[in-house]
């Protein structure tokens, strides 16, 4: 299961300087030997990447975030009732089975949901399921692993944000 995901190193892999905060961060997450590994890119690292990197199986993924500034005022997100309600909501959406596979992924990492099993097959457009218990409620979810194309990604994250921040 994807439940220990190291942190940001905050180091590019490729030229090794210092990713600062407020700088444009990429991310990538692969499987070693039942280890998840990480590597961290400037924009200029992740231009000039080794590709092979990409080309292997164990490859799971990759994501565009920033470094935050400490000062920035930070935003809260919305009490976990609220989530879980958008959960529920986005249950009967099925047009939006991407935002809800990263809310679920939110809730997963916020520690309301726990991650029990993952399927993969291809299932209604879907690159497979996850099973989800909520310990409080004590009910199980599935969800279908919809990741975002990268052009989506922004949009979503943007749309969430504007329903669960305060």
């Amino acid at each position: 299961m994807i439940t220990d995901i190291p942190r940001c190193t905050k180091v590019c892999a490729v030229t090794g300087q210092e990713i600062t905060p407020g700088q444009t961060v990429f991310s990538m997450l692969w499987e070693d030997d039942g280890v998840y590994r990480r590597a961290d890119y400037s924009q200029d690292g992740w231009k000039n990447r080794p590709k092979e990197a990409e080309t292997t199986d164990t490859v799971l993924g990759w994501w565009k975030h920033k470094v935050p500034i400490i000062n920035d005022k930070k935003a809260k997100l919305a009490p976990n009732d609220i989530l879980l309600a958008l959960f529920d909501q986005l249950t009967e959406q099925p047009e939006k089975m991407e935002m809800r596979y990263v809310l679920t992924l939110l809730l997963v990492r916020r520690r309301i949901f726990r991650l029990e099993k993952e399927e993969k097959s291809e299932i209604e457009g879907a690159w497979g399921k996850i099973v989800v218990y909520n310990p409080k409620a004590d009910a199980t979810y599935e969800v279908l692993v919809a990741v975002p194309e990268s052009e989506r990604i922004e949009e979503i994250q943007n749309e969430l944000a504007a329903l669960v921040m305060n």
